[in-house]
């Protein structure tokens, strides 16, 4: 399964709460913090919710 790197680019100040608790999911707790994840179904939902708030790469 192919793998993404995740990077909280803007604050999850003044976003709603359903946000703010997919950022923790995500593992993200500050801008500029780097997980990466394997690129499930789950996952991908997770990202495209917060999409404005962060950066996505695929992990070679």
């Amino acid at each position: 399964m192919a793998k993404i790197r995740v990077t909280q680019v803007k604050s999850k100040i003044r976003r709603p709460q359903n946000q703010k608790r997919t950022l923790e999911a995500l593992g993200l707790r500050k801008i500029d913090q780097v997980v990466e994840h394997e690129a499930t179904p789950a996952i991908l939902g997770m990202v495209n919710t917060v999409k404005h708030l962060i950066s996505v790469e695929e992990v070679k």
